[in-house]
């Protein structure tokens, strides 16, 4: 025998073990099942992207309505933010993508307009009113209940959220 016992200085590190499972699939049809999930991620992705670019209009129609609401309060601020009632549903309507002849639209038609692109029915005299807001005078609006307004606001709101876009 050797006349040297082995030391510790001596021992070496064993090396790891190859991985038992392999992290690339080993057949073409989990690779292929892969591959269309990612490409269905990222078109789905996508339309959700283009949605929401589309849709930009609404969330800024929806941000103004809300300082409406909120200058409703305001006892010097409450005719001009009646006032442009109907000027913002009219700009969001003449902001849709598709391009709606909306801007001569008055009246029935403009009322049978917001009817057919709402999918839930607005009041009938939603149009009407809109009319009264921009052209009644201010002694008449001064004197439009608060229950009016607020239900005036709901429903540009309710048509603000819900119109349907044709694309």
């Amino acid at each position: 025998m050797s006349a040297n016992p082995p030391s510790l200085d001596q021992l070496k590190e064993l090396p790891l073990p190859a991985p038992v499972v392999s992290y690339f699939p080993q057949t073409w049809g989990w690779l292929l099942l892969l591959l269309l999930l990612l490409a269905g991620l990222a078109i789905w992705a996508a339309l959700r992207w283009r949605r929401w670019r589309r849709d930009r209009y609404r969330r800024a129609a929806l941000a103004r309505l809300a300082e409406l609401e909120q200058a409703l309060t305001d006892e010097a601020q409450r005719l001009p933010a009646l006032r442009e009632l109907p000027e913002l549903l009219k700009r969001v309507a003449l902001s849709m993508p598709g391009r709606p002849d909306v801007a001569t639209l008055s009246g029935t038609g403009w009322q049978a307009f917001l009817d057919k692109t709402c999918a839930q029915p607005l009041p009938p005299t939603f149009g009407q009113q809109l009319a009264t807001l921009a052209y009644a005078p201010e002694a008449q609006l001064r004197a439009l209940p608060a229950a009016a307004q607020q239900a005036l606001l709901t429903s540009s709101r309710h048509w603000i959220e819900n119109h349907h876009v044709a694309i």
